[in-house]
């Protein structure tokens, strides 16, 4: 019998940033995944056999190069150079096992045609071709109003109570057009649906000046993605576990949770029992304590060539608003490619994905897959979204929510923090030598350097 603090099973993202984080602050943590590799649903597949062999799709063809030198994210996302996610890794320090590249562009969908999302100045008043020159000079004193918009500074609110103002009524004060509304809130601000127009303006505000602020420390785009892969992350903070004493057991089957009086008491893993004190999981562990709450397509597309209209761009994001295709939810697609070290020579990889709304996903990203043509190979996966049915404090069972169709990483770093504060009883807080105190994040302007390439 052993006994350990926490009991991590599953390697995924979310479920080693919160090993690390918990290792670093003292906890005697045990990691247990019944896969051989690292990254659970989110783990990337090399060499390139594999993913042919995982979808039972025969190949993979001569002209895609060696195997080995393709590594192939099963969901992948960017993170914004401001964002969560570079918060955790510099606060963890785990940026010393990775490096980065900064993604080459941000575009928008709109009327068949991809274009540049402006994001600074120049670019609004020079290259935009998505306004004409009013629209322009408006969007512009937008920009730089959530950029200066301070809660503690009256003068720069300009009467625009955050709590109180809605969105829709903020772009209305600002005279915007309804085509300059949908791109500020789906490619800039990053809302994946129009909920948030007549939600209170604050978040909105605080996610244009998260965009603008990215996008100034890493032109010609505000995201970054890692060399090798998204497989790189959770190994960087199994190692930060691993550095503080955590265990790893990994390729090992889970038997039995055994619980005392409603309450996590052992893991049982191949006869073995292993006594814990709290459980962090991914889904896939527990289905009985999780619900479906929609669904997710993922089209993963082997191509050749760069994306059309993206000034030939080795990796980019491009978002088509759900108003384009009168739709509920955005259409999202990601491209990277062998400037990466994740294909070979001269080719790419981009991934479509959408929160599925009718009994035909496939059919729902054909617009997407219409801007990646011609497409060498494609591997379609449909998955649950799930989420806990309970908060864990209780049994001291908590759940990671399964990734969304959302191709960057900031819901994700939400839930990551909200299971934070629900273990310890404590806020996460980045930066500075305190990791345990309450923080009001939206009065926070730090920024968190980190090595590009």
């Amino acid at each position: 019998m052993e006994e350990y603090d926490i009991i991590v099973l599953g390697t995924g993202l979310k479920e080693c940033i919160l090993s690390g984080l918990l290792s670093q602050s003292g906890k005697k943590v045990l990691h247990i995944d019944n896969n051989p590799y690292y990254g659970g649903e989110s783990a990337s597949i090399s060499p390139l056999e594999e993913l042919f062999k995982k979808f039972k799709v025969p190949g993979p063809a001569k002209s895609m190069g060696r195997g080995k030198e393709w590594s192939i994210d099963l969901i992948p996302k960017f993170f914004l150079a401001n964002g969560e996610l570079v918060k955790v890794l510099v606060h963890t320090d785990v940026t010393r096992y990775l490096d980065f590249k900064v993604v080459e562009g941000s575009y928008v969908y709109k009327a068949g045609k991809v274009h540049k999302v402006p994001g600074t100045e120049e670019d609004v008043m020079h290259s935009s071709d998505l306004m004409g020159m009013f629209d322009k000079r408006r969007f512009r004193k937008l920009l730089l109003f959530a950029l200066n918009f301070d809660v503690r500074n009256p003068r720069t609110c300009q009467d625009v109570d955050p709590k109180k103002m809605t969105t829709r009524d903020l772009f209305s004060r600002f005279d915007l057009g309804g085509d300059v509304m949908e791109f500020t809130g789906h490619a800039i601000a990053l809302h994946s649906s129009e909920s948030y127009l007549d939600q209170p303006c604050g978040e909105t505000i605080r996610r244009i000046r998260l965009y603008s602020e990215s996008l100034s420390r890493h032109n010609p785009s505000p995201y970054l993605y890692p060399v090798y892969g998204l497989g790189e992350l959770p190994q960087g903070f199994a190692r930060l576990s691993a550095e503080y004493g955590g265990t790893f057991l990994l390729n090992r089957t889970v038997d039995e949770i055994v619980m005392d009086n409603g309450k996590v008491k052992a893991v049982k893993s191949e006869g073995k029992l292993f006594h814990c004190k709290q459980l962090i999981c991914d889904p896939s562990y527990v289905p009985n304590r999780v619900r479906k709450v929609g669904r997710v397509i993922r089209v993963i597309c082997l191509l050749n060539h760069p994306v059309k209209n993206t000034h030939e761009a080795h990796s980019c994001q491009i978002i088509i608003p759900q108003t384009q295709l009168n739709r509920k939810s955005d259409i999202y697609i990601s491209l990277v490619s062998h400037v990466h070290n994740v294909a070979s020579d001269g080719m790419y990889i981009a991934t479509v994905s959408t929160t599925a709304e009718t009994s035909d996903p496939e059919k729902e990203v054909q617009p997407g897959l219409e801007l990646l043509k011609p497409i060498m190979q494609k591997f379609v996966s449909i998955s649950h979204m799930l989420v806990p049915n309970e908060d864990g404090k209780k049994s001291q069972i908590f759940v990671s929510r399964s990734y969304d169709a959302i191709n960057h990483f900031e819901a994700e770093c939400e839930d990551i923090k909200d299971m934070y504060q629900r273990i310890t009883g404590a806020a996460l807080r980045f930066g500075g030598s305190q990791r345990h105190q309450s923080h009001n994040s939206d009065d926070d302007r730090e920024t968190f350097n980190i090595r590009t390439k």
